[in-house]
């Protein structure tokens, strides 16, 4: 699951990037609901280029607005146009090792 690509100045963009990425999160547990909130070992989005406002651990704050319990750690990656691959091969290991 995946937040839509917008466009520069186009109709996301008067929407904070945490609470874009609220939403796949939420919907994440709507579509699941035997999994609880607090089962989830951690919340790791890649988000590229972060300024001003958004200049903060997104996913920390999206897991929030989500509704996951502030036990629930967030981590944000920006490696720009690989962000969200650097998500992904960071968590990696935990499943291959069993950790998650």
């Amino acid at each position: 699951m995946r937040t839509p690509i917008g466009r520069y100045a186009g109709a996301l963009a008067a929407l904070r990037t945490d609470d874009l990425a609220a939403l796949p999160l939420a919907a994440l547990l709507a579509r699941n609901p035997s999994l609880a909130a607090g089962a989830v070992d951690e919340v790791i989005l890649g988000c590229a280029n972060q300024a001003g406002e958004d200049n903060r651990n997104v996913a920390r704050m999206a897991a929030l607005l989500a509704g996951y319990p502030v036990e629930v750690p967030g981590v944000t990656l920006n490696r720009l146009c690989g962000s969200g691959l650097d998500a992904v091969a960071v968590r990696k290991p935990h499943h291959q090792d069993g950790r998650g």
